[in-house]
């Protein structure tokens, strides 16, 4: 549990300190928060220790400690270094905001699956780091391009990114069970399939479904998840620009 007066490292965590004599040569916090962001792809954020990153950069965790206070501030460093890696667009270039959503949106959706750990870590932190801040201040603006009236300008906000959270969420963890199961997306889908069909009481319930994915189309899992994202964020841009055409 984060305390309720801890902050932000971003305003109350301790500032990288110089190197002691008796501290590993080369450690620094850059170096810390990038090992960390790599245990954490790799064996996720529930087996994530700070003893494991001290055995990962070959020091003590005292070490890992002359850097920063706790985990908490950590995982929040780790959290704005990936977030670090989002596309962020010139909103004020005069370019098509639908298209600067699209890309915003695409972005945002690339990093849950690429870091499944992140969207664990979004609500519990405060996220105002400077990439975090950058990707913020340039959806703000992309949305205010939009026309829409400032007072629906969170509600537009919240409606695209959740969204794209949610969809993100789920695909990246899918994508970590069929890693965990030891096969392809595809192979785990068709799996699942057939073992729906092979039951009656899942039978039934699922053959609108299958109506459904075959209307939609796609060969392959990841071309089945892109259309979906791409019908449903259109869906998104055509509300906003329903609700511009009737405030005006």
């Amino acid at each position: 549990m984060v305390s309720a007066r801890r902050m932000s490292v971003w305003v109350e965590g301790k500032s990288p300190r110089a190197r002691k004599a008796d501290q590993p040569s080369g450690l620094d916090r850059e170096k810390i928060t990038e090992a960390a962001v790599r245990l954490l792809d790799a064996e996720g954020l529930a087996k994530f220790s700070m003893r494991k990153l001290a055995a990962e950069l070959k020091v003590t965790a005292m070490s890992v400690y002359w850097y920063v206070d706790t985990k908490d501030d950590l995982l929040e460093l780790a959290l704005d270094r990936v977030v670090g890696e989002l596309t962020v667009p010139d909103a004020g270039s005069g370019a098509d905001w639908r298209e600067q959503l699209r890309e915003l949106a695409t972005s945002y959706r690339v990093l849950f699956v690429a870091h499944p750990w992140v969207s664990s870590l979004l609500g519990r932190f405060l996220n105002i780091g400077p990439h975090s801040m950058t990707f913020a201040r340039s959806a703000q603006q992309v949305i205010a391009n939009t026309g829409l009236p400032l007072h629906l300008q969170t509600g537009a906000t919240a409606s695209v990114f959740q969204f794209v959270y949610g969809f993100g969420t789920i695909e990246g963890q899918f994508r970590q069970r069929c890693a965990e199961a030891g096969m392809t997306q595809d192979e785990y889908f068709r799996h699942a399939m057939g073992t729906f069909r092979e039951r009656t009481g899942y039978r039934e319930n699922f053959e609108q479904a299958e109506r459904m994915m075959e209307a939609r189309g796609g060969d392959t899992v990841a071309e089945m998840r892109e259309r979906d994202f791409q019908a449903a964020l259109d869906m998104q841009i055509a509300g906003i620009e329903a609700l511009v055409a009737r405030h005006t």
